[in-house]
Formats: structure tokens, C-alpha cells, sequence
């Protein structure tokens, strides 16, 4: 604990950024289950709610080879506080989604919301090696993980309860007021820019990143290691299990809330154990305990009360394993390059993400139990474990 309070203490910068993250983040995830809850009330088909999770990956995905080339082109502050006005924006529209025949509009503000955000992502993480030194950049990934845990745990918690309570309407209001904070905060925080002055137009520095790539094998090695993580994008599947399997025992918004909330809560706990003890010789355990964990709490669905033990199993290595992967690939990415090279992580990460997404409900609507779908995603990630010793040897 002490060596993030250190870190934020020594930079200014990074303080600002962080309770901005937290603030931003907290919101998101009101909106979030807002989405969820109105799409299940509104008796929406199983395809609509993997569709709904899929869009929230889809754009970082499609939009990568854009956003990292204008990353490195246009000014960062301006950038960020655009994007965050765009979000702002998207979420005041969500307001008046009440219908079915509304669903392509619905899925259409998720892409645009997403999109943005995920550049906007992509320019912090991009910005954190020129805050920082080496030593403190590793900490500075966890520090964000923790951040993205604490703000999932409040969010989905206080998220299930206030929608229960208060309704999806005034879910997307807070969303749009916190993130409102958001943007105060960050007009007043002074930022290194990412801009690269170069002559070179942004078709030239895209097809230059595609290239950078090609010349470092290693890197595409790493993103694909670090998209494994995408393996636990499992939202459609707490969706599913809350509509099918639990909504005898407590309201939807209710059994979902409590589910990501234990598992948020594990999310932070993983972190502050593990984080110490990740490095290039620890990864294969950890990969191979995600994968095991997942496979547990598979095993134990059929109870709502001792599902709850894989839950928390699951959620111990997940910021650890995204953390630190995501420390591997800055180590060996050239300054020149950070914005390219993070946005295409990103889509392939989000690529994962929604692949997963889609075949969750893929998988259920062709008469796969939810417990098998756990399961397969549980191998999935000891096949990574295996995949990052072959990379080892490379």
C-alpha cells in the first residue's frame, strides 16, 4: 500500500488523473447496469443483451487504427476533454431509450460512448510512460487497476440498489453528472502532450505503426498474451445467469449487482496480494490459477449462495494478470510509438472481449448450459499460461 501512496504523492499529474478515473468510472458502471436492467425489463432477446455487451468492445476494436495515429497527432488535453464532452453527450440521449423499437439507437449510443472512451484510454495509458520512470510505471499500472476495481465494486454495488430504488432514468443522469466532475477536473491539469511533430500524414503514421509491429515480433506476441484478459469479459454471461437462473431468488438488477460487486471486491483484493509477487516467472501459475478459478465457479452455479466462492476465486488474479501483461508491452515499446502500439493492443484486446461476448450468447441460445460456457472460457486461460512459456523461449 505504501508504494502507491508513494508514487501518488511523488506525481501531481497522475493524483489528478486517478480520481478522475475513479469518478469517471463510477459513473460508467451506472450506466452500465442501467443498459442491462432496461434491455431484461423490456424483455429483450438473448441476442440484444450479448449484442449490448459485444458493442461495449466492438469500438476499440474497429476504431484502433485511427485512434492510435491520432493519438500521436493532436494535442492531449484537447483530445481528452473532447472525448469526455462525447461521452457527457451520449449518455444525456440514453435518457429517452424506451422501447424495443429503440434497440439499434441504444446499441448505436454504446458503440459511440465506448468508442470515445476507449480513446480516451488509450491516450492515459499512452501518457503514463512520460509521467513516469520505469520503476514506477509497473505501479502506476496497478495503481489504475485497483482504481478500475474500486470503482466496479462501488459502481455495481451501489449501481444494483439505486436502480432497484430509483429506476434506470436516474442511473443515467448520475452517470452523466459525475462525468460532468470529471471534466472540471481535468480542465484545470496540466499534461506533457503526445502530439509527434512530424510531416508524416496519420495514413502514413498508421501504415508506420502496422510496420513498427511487424519489425517486433515480440509485440504482437505480448498483445495477444495481454488479450487473454478479454477471456473475463463475462457481463452477458452474469446477465444470462441473473435472467435464468437466479431471478427466482432476488430482483434482476439485485442478483447482478451482488455478483459483480464480490467479484469487484476480489478484483481489489487480487491486486494489493498479487501484485508483488507477478514477474515474468510467476505469469504461468497466475494464468493457469485464472483458468482453474473460472472452471470452479462453473462447478458451483447451480447454487446461487456457493457460486458466489467462484466468483471471488475468479476476480484474485484478473487486475494482475491485466496489469502486468499491459507492463510487459510499455517495456518494450519505443516512446515514438506508445499511442500506435497501446490502440492496437486495445483492439485486439477488445477483440477478445467481444468475441467472448458473442459466443456466450451464441452458445446459449444453441442449448449450451451457462456452467459449460465457464468452464470453456476456464481452459481458455491454461492454454494462454502455456502460449506465454512459448513465448518465453522465444
Amino acid at each position: 500500500m505504501k508504494r502507491y501512496v508513494n508514487v501518488l504523492y511523488s506525481y501531481a499529474a497522475l493524483r489528478r488523473l486517478s480520481m478522475i478515473q475513479l469518478i469517471c468510472y463510477f459513473g460508467a458502471w451506472f450506466s452500465h447496469m442501467a443498459i442491462y436492467t432496461l434491455l431484461i425489463e423490456l424483455h429483450a432477446p438473448v441476442w440484444a443483451l450479448s449484442a449490448a455487451a459485444a458493442f461495449t468492445f466492438l469500438p476499440s476494436m474497429l476504431l484502433a487504427p485511427f485512434s492510435g495515429a491520432i493519438i500521436d497527432k493532436v494535442d492531449t488535453k484537447r483530445l481528452m476533454l473532447s472525448l469526455t464532452i462525447i461521452e457527457i453527450v451520449t449518455v444525456f440521449f440514453l435518457l429517452f431509450i424506451d422501447s424495443l423499437e429503440m434497440l439499434w439507437w441504444l446499441l448505436a449510443l454504446i458503440f459511440i460512448r465506448m468508442g470515445v472512451g476507449s480513446i480516451y484510454f488509450q491516450t492515459e495509458m499512452s501518457l503514463l510512460p512520460k509521467l513516469l520512470g520505469n520503476d514506477d510505471l509497473k505501479i502506476a499500472n496497478e495503481i489504475h487497476s485497483i482504481i478500475w476495481s474500486i470503482s466496479y465494486a462501488l459502481g455495481m454495488a451501489v449501481a444494483g440498489f439505486y436502480i432497484h430504488y430509483f429506476g434506470t432514468t436516474s442511473a443515467f443522469v448520475a452517470d452523466m453528472l459525475l462525468y460532468c466532475v470529471g471534466f472540471y477536473l481535468l480542465l484545470g491539469l496540466k499534461l506533457p502532450t503526445l502530439k509527434v511533430h512530424t510531416l508524416f500524414s496519420i495514413q502514413e503514421m498508421i501504415v508506420g505503426g502496422f510496420l513498427y509491429l511487424k519489425a517486433h515480433p515480440k509485440l504482437m506476441h505480448l498483445i495477444a498474451l495481454h488479450a487473454s484478459v478479454g477471456l473475463s469479459a463475462y457481463d452477458a454471461l452474469i446477465a444470462l445467469l441473473a435472467d435464468y437462473e437466479y431471478k427466482h431468488l432476488l430482483s434482476i438488477p439485485l442478483v447482478m449487482g451482488f455478483i459483480n460487486a464480490s467479484r469487484a471486491v476480489s478484483l481489489v483484493a487480487g491486486q494489493f496480494i498479487l501484485g508483488r509477487w507477478m514477474s515474468q516467472k510467476t505469469l504461468f501459475y497466475a494464468l493457469v490459477l485464472q483458468g482453474v478459478s473460472i472452471i470452479v465457479w462453473g462447478l458451483l452455479q447451480h447454487d446461487f449462495y456457493w457460486s458466489f466462492l467462484g466468483v471471488v476465486l475468479c476476480g484474485l488474479f484478473t487486475t494482475a494478470l491485466w496489469s502486468y501483461t499491459y507492463t510487459l508491452l510499455q517495456y518494450e515499446t519505443h516512446e515514438a510509438y506508445y499511442g500506435r502500439v497501446v490502440a492496437y493492443n486495445d483492439m485486439v484486446f477488445m477483440g477478445m472481449s467481444t468475441l467472448v461476448s458473442f459466443a456466450i450468447g451464441a452458445l446459449f441460445e444453441w442449448g449450451m448450459a451457462l456452467w459449460m460456457i465457464t468452464c470453456c472460457l476456464g481452459v481458455g486461460f491454461i492454454v494462454f499460461g502455456f502460449y506465454w512459456r512459448w513465448i518465453q523461449r522465444l
